[in-house]
C-alpha cells in the first residue's frame, strides 16, 4: 500500500491514480496525514478490508510530503561504510545521532532554497515509526514501521562544521533542506525492504548511487539502539544515512547551485524531483 499526502489530504495511491481517505472511511480517519501514524494498526486493517479502489486521477505536483510534523526527526551520520571512508572518519561502533528540526520538511516536487554556495546532497531511505517503538528488540524492529519513502538531508556544511564542536543538527535544519516523498510505502510492498538502490543526480549526472544492504547498521538495528535511549513515536521520521559521493568529500568540492533540479530515487519506492533556488542570504554574485 502507498500513503500520500494530495493538496492537504491523505491518499490511497496506485500508479497515478487515488482515493481520499476521509471521504471513503466516511471520517473514521481524518483528512491529515499526520493522525493516521497514531492509529495506523487499525487503518491499515481498514485499508486491507474496506478501502474502494483508487480511482481518482493526481499530479505528482500536488502532493505533499507524507509527514509534515512529526514528534522527532533522527538522523544517522557515516552510515555507509564507503562514505564513512570519504569522510576521513572511521566506521562507528555504534550509530551517530542527530536531528532534523521538523520546520524543515518539505514535499517531493518542493524547491530547495539555498543559504549559501556551500550546500550538499545526500540522498535516503526514511523509515516512519507506526506505533511507540520503546526498548525494542532488533528482531521486533520492523514491526514498529510504518513504511518508508525517499528523503534528502540537505547540509548546509558551514554551519555543520562550525564552531568548538559541530552543529549538525543547525547545519541540516535550514528551511526546505529535508524534502521527502513522494509517498510512503509500507514495507510488505519491497520483497527485499533491506537491499534497495538508491542514487540522486543533476542533470543526467549521477552524484550518488548504492544500495541500503550497505549500511553498517540496518534499519532493525537503528531503532533498536535509538528506541533503548528514548521512545520513538508514531509518525516519527528516521533518516538513516547516506552513500558515498556526497559534495563536499569530492575533489575539487562540489555543491548545489540555483537553476539545477536534484533527482533524488529509491528502487521501489518512487523519486523526489527538487528544484535548486536561491533563498535568503544566497550571494548574488554566486548567481
Amino acid at each position: 500500500m502507498r500513503i500520500a499526502s494530495r493538496l492537504g489530504r491523505s491518499v490511497i495511491v496506485e500508479a497515478n491514480l487515488c482515493v481520499d481517505i476521509e471521504n471513503a472511511s466516511k471520517g473514521a480517519f481524518g483528512q491529515r496525514i499526520d493522525n493516521l501514524y497514531p492509529d495506523w494498526r487499525r487503518f491499515v486493517q481498514w485499508a486491507a478490508e474496506s478501502a474502494p479502489t483508487p480511482d481518482q486521477p493526481f499530479e505528482l505536483s500536488e502532493l505533499d510530503a507524507p509527514v509534515q510534523r512529526p514528534h522527532q526527526v533522527f538522523g544517522i551520520g557515516l552510515n555507509y561504510l564507503d562514505h564513512a571512508k570519504e569522510s576521513g572518519v572511521k566506521v562507528p561502533t555504534s550509530a551517530t545521532v542527530f536531528t532534523k528540526f521538523p520546520t524543515c520538511l518539505v514535499g517531493p516536487t518542493a524547491a530547495i532554497e539555498l543559504p549559501s554556495t556551500q550546500c550538499d546532497w545526500e540522498v535516503e531511505l526514511v523509515a516512519v515509526i507506526g506505533a511507540t517503538a520503546d526498548r525494542v528488540s532488533e528482531a521486533d524492529a520492523w514491526n514498529y514501521v510504518a513504511g518508508v519513502t525517499v528523503g534528502q538531508d540537505i547540509s548546509e556544511r558551514a554551519v555543520q562544521l562550525s564552531g568548538p564542536v559541530p552543529q549538525f543538527s543547525l547545519g541540516k535544519s535550514y528551511r526546505t533542506f529535508g524534502p521527502i516523498g513522494p509517498w510512503l510505502v509500507t514495507p510488505d510492498e519491497l520483497a527485499r525492504r533491506d537491499d534497495l538502490e538508491l542514487h540522486c543526480s543533476v542533470a543526467g549526472r549521477v552524484l550518488q548511487k548504492g544500495r541500503t544492504s550497505q549500511m553498517v547498521f540496518s534499519v532493525a538495528q537503528l531503532i533498536a539502539q535509538i528506541s533503548a535511549v528514548c521512545p520513538m513515536l508514531p509518525g516519527d521520521l528516521l533518516f538513516t544515512g547516506t552513500p558515498p559521493g556526497v559534495g563536499m568529500a569530492r575533489k575539487p568540492q562540489e555543491y548545489l547551485h540555483p537553476g539545477t533540479t536534484l533527482i533524488s530515487e529509491i528502487e521501489g519506492i518512487g523519486k523526489l524531483t527538487n528544484p535548486v533556488v536561491a533563498g535568503d542570504g544566497y550571494p548574488q554574485s554566486a548567481q
